[in-house]
């Protein structure tokens, strides 16, 4: 498939994917879709340096595989939203808050490490309605100034890194959002009864962002559910699971439980978006899915325990110590010599191995509802 040809690492053993190949009768005659560009709203899953410039700077050993110098991401390399990108073939994002060497002409990306759905969650203050709020003024701002400006003459070289006012309805919008919400619960030690609870009203918040893109022109969504959060080695190490509440590959159940009722909540709401905005067209995917079977198929895949992650420490007094940081002059969040044999990166979030691996299966709509390839996003398959 040609969603496949771009993915490829010196070193890293990627399974053929014949097994993994979307069914022929959807989607198998159509065009391939033409984004002119991607805008994107999340976390640090797909976080492409706005923590980076907002907050602080995301020090060494990140970016050490692929970027070898600062990339504002939360990994050794690349995130799933760069393999989406590639995939494109458009350039990786620029995050809409980093000023310097930015260029917008094929999309933005507003995701900021830490955000949440819901406004109050206490990691960041860029949730997702600030977020779609700060694309609304990127729409009204870079509009003006292209027709200002580029409109009806030659396109100078100020007008280069702009994006074209007619390419913001053909664009494909992503969103991979709500990791931070159902964490922030329970790192508060909030009653699981009342972290379930809060997940409606976290989709209302969703939907409702969701209301507003569509208003200001956007038409295809690719929308990613919930990570097996359970499954972190971060989680593991701080909710020291019991025999009975982990599972065979060593994950907390409760909270993948909690994981999967958010997504089955999820899905019933992106069901009811397709029914409100039938020019819209919705994709589904179960990243949930894909990474725990990379999980639950570690080793066979060639890397080592999931429940252990490359650069940090747990050792430091029986503390995380965060990648990258030091202690009293010592280097304690050093990074381990092969990252592409971890899944985990610093406990938290996957390395570009583990990304790559979960992009490879997910891009080619094996995972998605409908399935359809990234590529073939923009139609709306009669179901």
């Amino acid at each position: 498939m040609e969603s496949m040809r771009l993915f490829s690492m010196s070193g890293l053993f990627v399974l053929p994917l014949v097994a993994l190949m979307i069914p022929a009768s959807i989607g198998s005659g159509w065009q391939r879709c033409r984004f002119p560009a991607i805008y994107n709203f999340g976390d640090s899953n797909s976080d492409t340096g706005a923590c980076n410039a907002a907050v602080a700077e995301i020090p060494s050993p990140y970016r050490q595989t692929f970027f070898k110098q600062p990339s504002g991401r939360a990994s050794d390399g690349r995130l799933i939203i760069d393999f989406l990108a590639e995939n494109l073939g458009l350039p990786y994002l620029s995050a809409y808050l980093d000023s310097i060497g930015t260029n917008f002409r094929h999309g933005a990306n507003f995701a900021t490490g830490g955000s949440c759905i819901q406004p109050a969650c206490g990691y960041s203050p860029f949730n997702l309605a600030t977020q779609v709020s700060q694309f609304i003024h990127f729409k009204a701002r870079t509009t003006a100034l292209y027709n200002q400006l580029c409109l009806n003459r030659k396109i100078p070289a100020h007008c280069i890194d702009l994006p074209r006012p007619d390419d913001f309805s053909k664009s494909i919008y992503t969103l991979d959002i709500g990791h931070n919400d159902l964490a922030y619960g329970y790192l508060q030690h909030r009653a699981e009864g009342r972290i379930r609870a809060s997940i409606p009203n976290m989709l209302t918040l969703f939907s409702q962002a969701v209301h507003v893109l569509y208003s200001e022109g956007a038409r295809i969504f690719w929308i990613h559910n919930m990570d097996p959060m359970g499954c972190l080695p971060f989680s593991v190490m701080m909710y020291q699971p019991k025999a009975h509440n982990v599972d065979r590959n060593g994950c907390v159940m409760p909270q993948n439980e909690m994981a999967k009722e958010f997504n089955r909540q999820l899905k019933d709401k992106v069901s009811q978006l397709r029914t409100q905005l039938p020019s819209a067209a919705f994709t589904y995917v179960d990243v949930y899915s894909a990474k725990y079977a990379l999980i639950s198929n570690a080793k066979q895949q060639g890397f080592v325990d999931p429940r252990t992650f490359c650069c940090g420490s747990y050792e430091h007094h029986g503390h995380h110590v965060d990648c990258g940081k030091k202690v009293n002059g010592t280097v304690y969040g050093s990074s381990c010599r092969y990252p592409s044999r971890h899944i985990s990166w610093d406990g938290i979030h996957f390395t570009e191995a583990a990304n790559l691996w979960v992009a490879n299966r997910t891009l080619n709509g094996f995972f998605s509802d409908p399935p359809v390839s990234i590529d073939k996003a923009c139609h709306r398959p009669q179901l």
